[in-house]
């Protein structure tokens, strides 16, 4: 084979298997061979088309938000298509229960399960060479449990509503006449969905490494599925029982959360929020893996700081759970105990800071690659950092008193979660497409996608840090006049921010059919998925693949000749022997 733009004095080693004639995806046909399928590459399919569809009904949930609030009386619930639609209902109620529905879709179906769910079950046993995960069957209930908490959020939705707001605090919760039981059955089956995804990883992740992989020779991407996977086993189990206690309280008024039969609405907020700080690190966690892979893979330049970015992630996974107290500083707990938590606050928010430093410093004198997945990867750090300095704010005393409630607390929030889960989920979409689908994406409108989806999120986030610091509350239906202008800029932003994902949808879509094949190793990575055919046979690999450094790019050269990305050694030399002299018995003769 002739190497084109292959360094000279290399030679090419074998790039890759044969590709099958069967992948994961044409093994076998029929839908009931996908219903009941037990291959981890399958399951997380599904997952992807799942939490997709979820991501679009609450996005659209939220664009209806933002269009009401267009106008300072509300524009689009006063429609009369609205009053139409339900006309026992004010257009403030039918406002409550959109931005209920929004955070709850969003947040339960699918920032927390997109990335470990939808992504982790496709990529995981790839990464570590294996043929599945170590519990196939547990793994299949997982996601069956998932689309069964799915149902019931339907449910909630057709019958009649819900406006309690994702975090259903009490007393409110305990009182409404919305589906409150049915939705919190819901979130208390997709519990269990998590609780079985992270076990299974950890079992995975923990009995599955091929020979030479180490802990310290494992991508990123695993370290940071492994303490998601802790969070998501040790925390989720809480939520499940407020959950419950809830149900109770509702069904037979015990007197837990409801001040009316002596119940402490505040015990609810310290339980739920138990869970649902460490919750915020299951969503982000996994996009941290991403975005190491992704600034490192298309930087073509190992990790900085490999074991720094490792040990945060463990770090992060154990201060999480020692923070909650931070949402309640209003609550009316003591002096000293928010002082506390305000430390532990500034305290977690240094592993953080530590993987962003990292990502800067491995990009430095790399040689970047202004690829889909890289565009939205740097559009990733700009976006959490701001997330993560805003937090400061709302970690002080002083500050957060005023700020709490308010628009700057929804801005923060969804700096981190939509600007940073979200985006990381889209780069890693990208970034892994060609080896699920095997099939090449225009990277010209993918990096347009990028570029639409940065600005529109600014133009829609940004002018509520400035509401919320003028005294705007959230969750108002209406507002004074004088906030008409940032709101009017929020809603175009958001109407840009949907723009730039439906390109991005259609430039995938549109791949399927259109796109180029792709080659085993499109980018040029190190990491063992990239080692067999895109798309994955459905053993995933023919035979063992040989464990290497995953973050090692120098034995990783562009071969022009055959346009991909091939491995190659160093040429070895090979020193000639001496011919034997003629024994003297035989000279002569």
């Amino acid at each position: 084979m002739s190497v084109g733009s292959v360094r000279a004095g290399y030679e090419v080693k074998d790039p890759g298997y044969p590709t099958p004639e069967e992948n994961y995806l044409t093994n076998s046909r029929g839908l009931l061979t996908w219903a009941f399928t037990l291959d981890h590459k399958r399951i997380g399919v599904m997952y992807l088309v799942g939490v997709s569809v979820s991501f679009l009904v609450a996005g659209l949930l939220a664009l209806g938000i933002r269009l009401h609030l267009f106008a300072p009386e509300g524009w689009l619930f006063n429609n009369s298509f609205f009053k139409w639609l339900a006309p026992d209902k004010a257009p403030n109620d039918i406002y409550n229960q959109v931005f209920t529905l929004h955070g709850a879709i969003m947040v339960f179906l699918f920032i927390i399960p997109s990335i470990p769910a939808a992504l982790g079950n496709f990529l995981v046993p790839v990464m570590l060479g294996a043929k599945d995960v170590a519990f196939p069957r547990l793994n299949l209930s997982s996601f069956y449990l998932w689309v069964a908490g799915a149902v019931f959020f339907v449910m909630a939705l057709l019958a009649s509503g819900l406006d309690t707001g994702w975090t259903f605090y009490t007393p409110y919760s305990t009182t409404t006449d919305t589906s409150v039981i049915m939705a919190t059955t819901g979130a208390f089956i997709l519990g269990f969905s998590s609780i079985f995804t992270g076990l299974n990883f950890i079992v995975t992740i923990n009995t599955m490494r091929p020979p030479g992989m180490t802990w310290f020779r494992m991508p990123l991407f695993l370290w940071a599925t492994y303490s998601t996977s802790i969070i998501q086993v040790l925390a989720t189990p809480v939520l499940g029982i407020t959950l419950l206690l809830l149900i109770a309280e509702r069904t037979m008024h015990i007197g837990i959360f409801d001040p009316e039969y002596n119940g402490d609405p505040v015990t609810y907020q310290h339980f739920f929020w138990f869970y649902s700080h460490p919750a915020v690190y299951i969503m982000i966690l996994p996009a941290f893996g991403v975005i190491s892979e992704l600034i490192s893979v298309h930087s073509h330049k190992r990790i900085f700081g490999y074991r720094f970015i490792a040990y945060s992630s463990i770090a992060i996974a154990l201060l999480g759970f020692l923070v909650w107290g931070h949402h309640m500083f209003t609550a009316g707990m003591g002096p000293m105990t928010t002082i506390i938590f305000s430390a532990l606050t500034f305290t977690v928010s240094v592993p953080s800071a530590i993987k962003v430093f990292n990502w800067l410093a491995t990009m430095y004198k790399g040689a970047i690659s202004l690829t889909t997945p890289m565009c939205y990867a740097i559009a990733f750090i700009f976006l959490f950092t701001i997330g993560g300095l805003t937090g400061l704010h709302l970690g002080t005393l002083a500050t957060d008193m005023h700020l709490h409630d308010t628009y700057f607390v929804v801005a923060h929030f969804h700096y981190v979660m939509v600007g940073g889960t979200l985006v990381a989920f889209l780069g890693a979409v990208f970034h892994w497409w060609p080896k699920m689908f095997g099939r090449m994406y225009n990277e010209l409108w993918g990096q347009i996608s990028a570029v639409i989806v940065f600005l529109g999120f600014n133009l829609t986030f940004l002018p509520q840090f400035v509401l919320g610091s003028r005294g705007m509350p959230r969750r108002y239906a209406t507002y004074d006049p004088e906030f008409a202008g940032l709101h009017a800029m929020s809603t175009w932003g958001a109407l840009l921010l949907g723009v730039g994902l439906f390109v991005a949808l259609i430039v995938l879509l549109v791949s399927l059919f259109k796109g180029k094949k792709a080659p085993a190793n499109p980018w040029g990575a190190a990491t063992l998925e990239w080692a067999c055919t895109s798309p994955p046979p459905f053993y995933n690999f023919e035979r063992a693949p040989v464990v290497g450094d995953p973050y090692e790019f120098g034995d990783i050269q562009w071969d022009g000749a055959s346009d991909r990305y091939v491995k190659v050694e160093p040429k070895r030399e090979t020193i000639p022997t001496e011919k034997p002299s003629e024994s003297p018995a035989h000279a002569g003769e």
